[in-house]
């Protein structure tokens, strides 16, 4: 189960947080009415609204324009967390799923990981569907769309549209394609609440990665698996007491690993024997990601020029 902590160092904007897209919003640059501007200044998060898309979809595609031309051309990179679920999957087959709170699709960039063991649980900025009929269109088309169709509020883009213009649904000519993520007032996927209850049945070690737990239904997941199953949470603070969670003294299912998800997760591949593996993801990787990653082959190195300096030694004697 991941959160924002697995993205983070990815470099991929913050939604929430000060600085972030709800918080620098200005609902004036957007393709709205006057009506629908003030809603905007007095909870930005309208710009998102499921409602508000079908009755104006202008909004929502201009705030999300960056966002979804920057995920088709990966301008931002799959995290080392990221590759610790693709090779866990790779090496071990034990992989069940990996549910997902963020709406990045990252993990589509792990190309080891198959889509099926992947569930978006908010949906993702790698797809494109229909609003009203539900038709999942072609997201480099759709991408193409925004390019030409939807203006640039942030103003970076000198060839955009200075007027945007409704995407319309080949299938239902409705206004109403977006990329596949879960707006707000809108239900989850089907697929997220008829896979939990088999994907959970048997789990013997459920790896908790970078959330707060704080999110419903997500969260449920903690303690939906079996009471057998040990709990691994990897983040920068304690989290999911109210979710059942004891870490305490002497803990007999609960353990957690402090740190930032890239740091704990490589320490892991390196006790697991997994480093070379990651030699030929080296350049795909955000550049803190890489850089981290380096100074764990030079690490290697030095280790392995030790020993064979000692064996060398120990032999002539």
């Amino acid at each position: 189960l991941a959160g924002a902590g697995m993205s983070v160092s990815s470099g991929i904007p913050d939604f929430r947080s000060a600085g972030g897209l709800y918080d620098t919003l200005r609902p004036e640059l957007l393709t709205a009415s006057e009506v629908e501007q003030e809603a905007m200044r007095m909870d930005a998060t309208v710009a998102l609204d499921h409602g508000l898309f079908l009755q104006n979809p202008l909004p929502c595609l201009e705030v999300n324009r960056p966002f979804i031309l920057g995920t088709r051309s990966a301008e931002w990179k799959a995290t080392l967390a990221h590759r610790f679920v693709e090779l866990l999957h790779q090496k071990t087959g034990k992989l069940t799923r990996l549910y997902t709170q963020n709406i990045d699709g990252l993990e589509s960039q792990c190309h080891k990981l198959p889509s099926s063991k992947v569930i978006p649980v908010h949906g993702s900025f790698d797809r494109a569907e229909c609003a009203t009929c539900g038709d999942t269109s072609d997201f480099g088309a759709f991408c193409d769309a925004v390019e030409k169709q939807i203006k640039d509020i942030a103003g970076q883009d000198s060839d955009a549209p200075t007027k945007s213009t409704p995407i319309i649904c080949d299938v239902c000519g409705h206004a109403s394609v977006k990329p596949s993520i879960v707006l707000f007032r809108s239900p989850l996927p089907k697929l997220f609440f008829d896979s939990v209850p088999n994907d959970v049945r048997d789990v013997d070690l459920l790896i908790v990665i970078g959330t707060s737990l704080a999110v419903a239904p997500a969260n449920t997941i903690v303690f939906r698996v079996p009471k057998t199953a040990m709990r691994v949470v990897v983040n920068r603070e304690p989290v999911g007491f109210r979710l059942g969670l004891d870490y305490g003294d002497d803990p007999k299912r609960d353990f957690f690993a402090r740190g930032n998800c890239d740091d704990v997760l490589l320490d892991l591949m390196v006790a697991l024997g997994w480093l070379d593996d990651l030699r030929g993801v080296l350049g795909d990787l955000p550049e803190s990601g890489k850089q981290l990653l380096e100074q764990r082959f030079r690490e290697s190195a030095e280790t392995a020029s030790t020993t064979q300096a000692a064996a060398a030694r120990i032999g002539s004697d």
